[in-house]
């Protein structure tokens, strides 16, 4: 998991008229794949590139900065091969892509069905006809790390096909705290209870627009009991039981190394 703000090398703004003659382009085809050029770097025109539209959206290292997105049937590099050939890249890619995702999404008004347009003033698609206005989607969830001594509870998801084992995990209803989320999926999921809840860290994640809340909780009653339908299997580990996943991009994987870390 990247720990890196993305305001270190990233200066936030949005315009859909503003110009630039030099500039990066971060360019996305329709499967939220990123083009590079042949060196794996971005490309700073638009030259042979057929683009729906482009989206000012501020400054990287120092230069003005655009998300387009293209009809181009090439295969464009994943996301995920992007953190592990350029994490700084990768970084600012989870904000262009999410952009691009929102502009794409909102091109209609969910309320009354109006064509929407861009607010002169804020990263909104605001509605001529009734006024319902459109921010960029981001949705809450919650994952943590349960300890009980030298253990570490971890669950089979029944959507995880090449992962063995995980942390708990779920979205974050409408009226509950964070904290609220982080007990409830603790008890639907696998049927105990927990104490000592403690916030650690957070991450964005673009697949597709998630806001990761790590925690860490102690164990405190129960036996485990899974649903059977999001959780097929779950069980406590030992530090060196536990099977690690192929790649560091998540902060679940930043929660199971400090656990390993510490124990």
């Amino acid at each position: 998991m990247i720990e890196k703000s993305i305001y270190k090398d990233y200066e936030i703004d949005f315009s859909d008229a503003y110009e630039s003659d030099d500039a990066y382009y971060f360019i996305f085809n329709n499967e939220r794949e990123l083009f590079l050029t042949s060196n794996k770097t971005l490309p700073t025109s638009l030259d042979n590139v057929n683009i729906d539209f482009k989206l000012y959206i501020g400054k990287y290292l120092g230069k003005d900065t655009f998300v387009a997105n293209t009809d181009s049937s090439e295969s464009f590099y994943p996301l995920i091969e992007i953190y592990d050939s350029d994490k700084d890249l990768y970084l600012m890619s989870t904000r262009a892509v999410l952009v691009r995702d929102w502009y794409i999404s909102h091109q209609f008004c969910g309320k009354c069905g109006q064509k929407t347009v861009i607010d002169e003033k804020d990263m909104m698609l605001k509605c001529p006809s009734c006024g319902q206005v459109h921010y960029p989607r981001i949705a809450p969830a919650i994952i943590v790390a349960i300890r009980k001594g030298d253990e570490l509870l971890m669950a089979k998801h029944s959507y995880h096909e090449n992962i063995k084992y995980a942390l708990i995990a779920g979205f974050v209803e409408p009226g509950e705290s964070i904290e609220d989320a982080v007990h409830r999926e603790v008890s639907e999921e696998i049927g105990i209870k927990i104490k000592n809840l403690n916030y650690l860290n957070s991450q964005s994640w673009p697949f597709p627009n998630s806001l990761m809340l790590g925690f860490e909780a102690e164990y405190d009653s129960g036996e485990i009991k899974v649903d059977g339908d999001e959780i097929l299997k779950a069980k406590w580990f030992k530090k060196d039981e536990i099977i690690r996943f192929d790649s560091d991009i998540s902060i679940s994987d930043w929660l199971i190394q400090k656990f390993i870390d510490t124990h």
